[in-house]
């Protein structure tokens, strides 16, 4: 299932778009560092605390905002069509009138970690069961067949201001496991490996950071509560 999850991956999303989302998310991480660093006095917990909460959303409005400039179409009516489950967060879909896929994104606790449950997530995974062809859908719905992908961050705990992975996943349906998980380095690599978006010779982009061995895993401060989205936002 992997394979077949990132071949539609590599058929529907354009490198250039995969390229921009990495750019944009290292830029914003930093600005929301310095943003903090140089525009409050807050220390400690309470400045690790804003900076979270500004990295989310910072990277959420360059998240939809360059999905746009690559022909993506945001989700309409904040509800997933042919259930009763809400969404607050930006779904881009890609893929025309053929069956493609939704964009989401999040930020991961650490490397390879699935994002904390909310109700916008669950909503999103809820696409690839949920969808059949009897639905009446719009340009701006989803379409039978398409897939829920989140394109994802982790935060790098050891260097204020820099990102450890950014990576391109797919949840299941249960929202226990990861159907499908990858850097966006080795993701751009597979472009190179026959995907139509791009007939160039391709390099990847250099590693975020250097991974260490050992370490503790960082919960972040933006995690929400999945029961109260409307007060505290969704992240």
């Amino acid at each position: 299932m992997a394979a077949e999850l990132k071949r539609r991956i590599l058929d529907t999303l354009p490198r250039q778009l995969i390229l921009d989302l990495l750019d944009m998310a290292g830029a914003r991480t930093l600005a929301a560092h310095k943003l903090v660093r140089d525009q409050t006095d807050l220390t400690g917990r309470k400045a690790r605390e804003l900076e979270g909460q500004a990295r989310f959303r910072l990277m959420e409005k360059g998240f939809q905002d360059v999905c746009e400039l690559h022909g993506a179409v945001a989700l309409a009516g904040s509800v997933i069509p042919g259930t009763d489950l809400r969404f607050f967060q930006p779904f881009m879909r890609f893929g025309a009138a053929d069956p493609g896929l939704v964009l989401g994104f999040a930020s991961m606790p650490a490397r390879a970690e699935i994002p904390a449950k909310n109700q916008s997530r669950l909503a999103g995974v809820s696409l690839n069961c949920h969808l059949t062809p009897m639905l009446d859908l719009d340009d701006k719905s989803p379409k039978p067949g398409d897939i829920f992908v989140l394109f994802l961050v982790a935060r790098d705990p050891a260097n204020a201001g820099k990102l450890e992975e950014v990576a391109i996943g797919v949840i299941d349906t249960d929202y226990s496991s990861f159907l499908f998980y990858e850097s966006v380095e080795n993701l751009v690599a597979g472009y190179a490996e026959g995907g139509p978006a791009s007939t160039e010779t391709l390099e990847p982009p250099p590693p975020l950071v250097k991974l260490k061995t050992k370490r503790k895993n960082f919960k972040p401060p933006e995690t929400p509560n999945p029961d109260d989205e409307a007060g505290k936002g969704d992240a």
